[in-house]
């Protein structure tokens, strides 16, 4: 029923809005304690084993704060784990992933034009290249090329690219741009759970019994941190992509998504430097705003977008096609919509159809049923401001024509 339509919407919000919420936690958490780091200074009479420490002050107060490379001399009464932000980032994450993308795969996920596979094939591809990355990049770590931390995050990067250019041969550039987010998220998150919390759960354990700690479970723990740090930025940057088809939908999307692993790294070690009292690198700003320069030149040459418009309708849309109303829903959409929502919009300083929704054929249409119905129909989100004026009785029309087609009641 219709109904499933609205109460999905409903769930995808809420979601997401979750996913925000813990992804907030964690980025804000993951900046300070690295800003902590970098700020701490070494004085002298500090407690046997303190690495160094720092004075902040904040919300009227000051703070005091102190670290221990490997652990104090005593196990404190009250320690606090920074980990569960990390683990429902990822979970919130995976179950948008799943609601958005993998409930509406036809639309969202399969590009049938690069690989033309059900829906069950695409999921499984999309799930085995989230843990087959974790996998590879784990391994790379321990192995003798991990040693060199500034080599492996070479590596890494070329390990990144490829994968972009791997997801834009499979999937539709909305979902190859947010599952490259998801895989540099897991890759994120799985450092937290494999690595960094049980490595120093292991120098807790060692404390309590007495031992003295291996100060190389801090170390491996600092590494992943480090990469964590640099790839932050780029993970919000693909997680907001799918509002802007300039980023994804052109044929150079691979190299864009390269390019904006690179403006993570500058941008980072302006912020590294700055809080490790090191000076100001402005030239960072310089290399990111060229960076982005580039990426403005990649999206617009050519023009060759990830659309489907040609491809043959699934059963799942037919129905919308032989629905009664859709012959007055076409022209609806063709006099409201197709101005913006059209392969060469002609609406003033629209150059791409926002978030690449193509309304320009009866086929468009039909496979954007639920879009229109839930955007135009059940509210009034489009066109923005009405700017087109579409009255009551086509939004009814809208309406009536979704609620009409799921119900089943199609022309005979």
């Amino acid at each position: 029923m219709y109904e499933y339509a609205i109460a999905w919407e409903w769930l995808a919000f809420a979601v997401r809005w979750l996913h925000v919420i813990t992804a907030i936690a964690w980025i804000g958490s993951s900046f300070y304690f690295i800003a902590l780091d970098l700020g701490l200074v070494k004085r002298p009479g500090l407690p046997v084993g303190a690495y160094g420490e720092e004075w902040q002050v904040h919300g009227g107060g000051f703070y005091h704060v102190q670290k221990y490379l490997v652990a104090p001399a005593s196990m404190p009464e009250h320690l606090t784990w920074f980990k569960y932000e990390s683990y429902f980032t990822w979970l919130s994450g995976f179950a948008m992933l799943a609601v958005v993308y993998y409930g509406g795969a036809d639309l969202f996920l399969i590009d049938r034009h690069l690989l033309d596979v059900s829906t069950p094939v695409a999921i499984l591809i999309s799930m085995a290249s989230l843990a087959v990355g974790w996998i590879c990049y784990d391994l790379l770590c321990k192995s003798p090329l991990g040693r060199n931390t500034w080599g492996l995050m070479g590596i890494l990067f070329v390990l990144l690219t490829a994968m972009a250019w791997g997801y834009t041969q499979i999937f539709t550039g909305r979902a190859a741009f947010l599952h490259l987010g998801a895989f540099t998220a897991t890759i994120m998150s799985a450092n937290v759970f494999f690595i960094i919390i049980p490595n120093q759960k292991i120098v807790v354990a060692d404390l309590i019994a007495g031992r003295t700690p291996d100060p190389k479970y801090g170390m491996i723990a600092k590494q992943r941190s480090l990469h964590n740090n640099y790839l932050t930025l780029p993970v919000i940057f693909f997680m907001l992509s799918n509002h802007y088809p300039l980023s994804f939908g052109t044929e150079f999307n691979w190299i864009i998504a390269g390019l904006v692993f690179l403006m993570g790294v500058t941008i980072r070690h302006w912020f590294n430097t700055v809080h490790a009292r090191k000076g100001h690198p402005h030239w960072t700003w310089a290399a990111t705003a060229i960076l982005f320069v580039i990426i403005i030149w990649l999206s617009t040459v050519p023009k060759v977008l990830t659309g489907e418009s040609d491809v043959a309708l699934s059963p799942a849309f037919e129905r919308f096609k032989s629905d009664a109303h859709f012959v007055q829903v076409v022209d609806t959409v063709s006099g409201r919509c197709s101005m913006c929502h059209a392969a060469e919009p002609v609406w003033e300083g629209i150059v791409r159809a926002p978030k690449d929704v193509l309304l320009d054929s009866p086929d468009a249409i039909a496979r954007h049923a639920r879009e229109i119905y839930l955007q135009a129909g059940r509210s009034h989100a489009m066109p923005p401001g009405n700017v087109t004026e579409i009255t009551s009785a086509e939004r009814k029309l809208l309406a009536a024509w979704y609620e009409s087609a799921v119900a089943g009641k199609t022309l005979r």
